[in-house]
């Protein structure tokens, strides 16, 4: 069994990771750290998991009796908790936050996206997760990098639901602002870009285009939809066969000619993209569940692979329905 600590488990991605990790058939989990909720049980916080679990968040650090820990804390505090503490020998680390997602002189962890990385992961200790807009938006792109195809500006329209925004109450995420509403935020300067660039430039090493990102907050709890467009010449029936052949050894990533809706990948693991030529623009149609996918699945997928599971242990989730 592969033993598991949690520090910060109070947030939404951490509800879900907790919720997948308990009925993982290959994981004990042995600490849950929050200090502002010590002793209460997890399922005061995630109701959700009532009749799952006795378990109680703890401010204790048992790390020398664990095999991997998540770090689900706020941005900046998962590098000052490394810089703080160190760590038993061969601890394993999948960081949710965005501390080590860009590469750096001395960062050990490897960008955590499978599609991008999987064999890099395999073969690492620690691993950095990626933005939930970067996942969405990277899928969409990935295979157009890998071949070459990415030589103009690239236009991205994107909204995500309140989830996106965390557990703590904001002016616009509470309920009464939030519902029958629409908005903008961080137009052009999104801090998710920098690691898609980054990521589209090791497969296309003349990638020097600008990515014109538009996120939006949507009217709905969780999820991602994001819409890519930019020139291409390709036609669709072999863009299509590009992007199959690029996730064929990938169970998450799911390439379909027909339309594709929100509801579809909410609650599960999975990433959807749908194709569309329009003259020489092509659309590239991506959605995934913010939480999972975009958080905590694909953490869990990294944990998979660092361990040398199947990848889809745990985590064959099915979409909510209507």
């Amino acid at each position: 069994m592969i033993k598991v600590g949690i520090i910060g488990g109070a947030g939404y991605t951490a509800g879900e990771l907790l919720r997948i990790l308990l009925n993982h058939p290959d994981v004990e989990l042995v600490f849950v750290n929050s200090s502002s909720n010590a002793g209460n049980k997890l399922y005061s916080v995630h109701e959700g998991l009532i009749g799952e679990t006795e378990m109680a968040f703890t401010d204790a650090l048992p790390l020398e009796d664990i095999d991997v820990l998540f770090f689900c804390t706020a941005h900046g505090d998962s590098k000052k908790f490394l810089e703080e503490h160190t760590l038993p020998e061969k601890l394993k680390v999948i960081d949710l936050a965005q501390d080590f997602r860009l590469e750096y002189e001395g960062n050990r962890f490897i960008y955590g996206l499978p599609e991008l990385n999987r064999r890099k992961i395999c073969q690492s200790q620690y691993v950095a997760n990626p933005g939930c807009f970067a996942t969405a938006i990277q899928l969409g792109l990935l295979p157009l990098a890998k071949n070459l195809m990415l030589n103009d500006d690239i236009y991205v329209n994107a909204i995500t639901g309140s989830t996106g925004a965390g557990v703590k109450p904001q002016a616009t995420s509470h309920f009464s602002w939030r519902t029958d509403n629409m908005s903008i935020y961080k137009p052009f300067v999104h801090q998710h870009l920098p690691e898609i660039k980054q990521s589209l430039k090791h497969l296309q090493n003349s990638f020097d285009s600008e990515i014109h990102f538009i996120p939006y907050r949507g009217d709905f709890a969780r999820g991602i939809f994001a819409t890519m467009m930019v020139r291409n010449q390709v036609g669709i029936e072999e863009l299509y066969t590009l992007y199959r052949d690029y996730y064929k050894e990938d169970s998450f990533v799911h390439v379909v000619e027909t339309n594709i809706d929100l509801k579809q990948v909410v609650n599960t693991n999975k990433c959807l993209i749908h194709l569309e030529k329009h003259n020489d623009q092509l659309l590239v149609v991506s959605a995934i569940d913010n939480l999972i996918k975009g958080a905590s699945g694909t953490a869990v997928h990294n944990m998979n692979l660092l361990f040398n599971l199947k990848e889809t242990v745990g985590l064959k989730l099915k979409p909510s329905g209507f």
